[in-house]
């Protein structure tokens, strides 16, 4: 199973990224996604996840009407749209399928 991350980068704040991860070697479709950001000293925390075909979607406090996860299945791949970028929003994000396989992880930086 491989988890890629892309997207990540350095940003004013205000501005937009839109991170993606592309998941191989099972059934995409068959897996709740999620993604998880981790900043420098602090825990890894849940930002946002998407169930299997979509229909049911969660988010972090913080990330609430900034943010949007989706997916296409047909490509095997989930997005998080993160809008109105805070300089709290720097870490590294990490795309996790189902329970147990994870990505290597992005790194998303906000700063002018």
């Amino acid at each position: 199973v491989q988890v890629v991350e892309s997207g990540g980068g350095l940003v004013q704040p205000g501005g937009s990224l839109r991170l993606s991860c592309t998941a191989s070697g099972l059934t995409f479709s068959s897996y709740d996604m999620s993604w998880y950001r981790q900043a420098p000293g602090k825990e890894r925390e849940l930002v946002a996840g998407i169930s299997s075909f979509g229909g049911s979607t969660n988010y972090a406090d913080s990330v609430k009407g900034r943010f949007t996860i989706s997916r296409d299945n047909a490509k095997r791949t989930v997005y998080l749209q993160m809008n109105s970028l805070k300089p709290e929003d720097t870490a590294i994000y990490y795309c996790k399928l189902g329970p147990d396989y994870w990505g290597q992880g992005t790194q998303v930086t906000v700063s002018s």
